[in-house]
């Protein structure tokens, strides 16, 4: 029996030439410059000097949960802060109140903070507001009023603010505060602080900007203000800074700024004549939309 004999195929020069040429990929047309999304920059001098707490991230988004008190104004209160801010400007020149200018018919909002700034990606917003909603459920409304005049910072130690401390109601707001607290760490953010300040904010100032090549760590001095927003955070306090060339910084506020307020106003303000408030909506502000939902538990 024979074996079967292996037959070696070939293939001729001519086939070879029949294979189709391999294209070489085409460019795509740059995109018009009329097309591009300019890319957000921090310019303090469109506002007043401030600058960002974190720098611009594509698809983030800043939140912050708060209750707001509307001041009427022909209420007491109003009256008395015209007159507080009045003064507080003759004794620190450099404040900036949060009053809306030039529109008689506004009404003055004040916010009370449940969170620090909230960074989210673009898939976390419906989370938090639904977070919020169900918030709103827990917790009835309930009355607050403010104490006491106070001198705060800013995390990043950029602003110093006047605010006005709550003293009725201070409960219930962390309470509130409080049950934000899973929701916050199931998305990577700081709860709110350990031992809060619950204010909200009537003037503010830019501080002195640290020096670019110093950045020691320490604690808040107690001396540096009445109170900070947060007492035992670490921020950036270097030796030396570096005033702004265009807008006017401070070091802090007056010491006697904080003293003669309390002295002189304090009793008027925590007056029930001055205003008690009842806070009956949670809000939580996303970019610039804001959400609300009535207090209901």
């Amino acid at each position: 029996m024979k074996r079967a004999s292996q037959t070696l195929v070939t293939y001729s020069s001519s086939e070879d030439e029949d294979q189709p040429p391999v294209k070489k990929k085409r460019k795509l047309p740059s995109l018009s410059p009329s097309l591009l999304l300019p890319v957000p920059t921090d310019n303090p001098t469109l506002h007043q000097g401030r600058v960002r707490s974190q720098p611009h991230v594509e698809g983030q988004w800043v939140a912050h949960i708060y209750v707001s008190l509307i001041v009427e104004r022909r209420s007491n209160l109003h009256k008395l802060l015209d007159v507080v801010l009045g003064e507080a400007k003759v004794i620190s020149p450099t404040l900036h109140d949060f009053w809306p200018t030039g529109e008689p018919s506004k009404k003055h909002e004040l916010h009370i903070s449940l969170s620090r700034p909230i960074y989210l990606r673009t898939h976390q917003r419906e989370g938090l507001k639904a977070a919020v909603k169900s918030l709103s459920r827990q917790f009835p409304p309930f009355p607050v009023s403010f104490a006491t005049f106070s001198e705060l910072v800013n995390d990043e130690r950029t602003r110093t603010f006047l605010a006005l401390e709550v003293g009725a109601g201070h409960h219930e707001l962390r309470a509130m505060s409080n049950a934000l607290t899973p929701t916050l760490h199931a998305i990577r953010q700081k709860e709110f602080y350990e031992d809060p300040h619950f204010h909200a904010s009537i003037a503010w100032a830019l501080l002195d900007r640290p020096a670019p090549s110093q950045s020691l760590i320490a604690d808040v001095s107690p001396t540096l203000t009445e109170g900070t927003l947060s007492p035992s955070h670490a921020v950036s306090v270097p030796p030396e800074r570096v005033p702004e060339a265009d807008f006017p910084t401070v070091t802090q506020l007056p010491e006697e700024l904080v003293r003669s307020l309390n002295h002189r106003y304090s009793s008027a303000l925590s007056s029930t004549k001055t205003g008690i408030f009842d806070v009956e909506e949670i809000a939580v502000k996303i970019g610039k939309e804001v959400y609300t939902w009535q207090l209901s538990g």
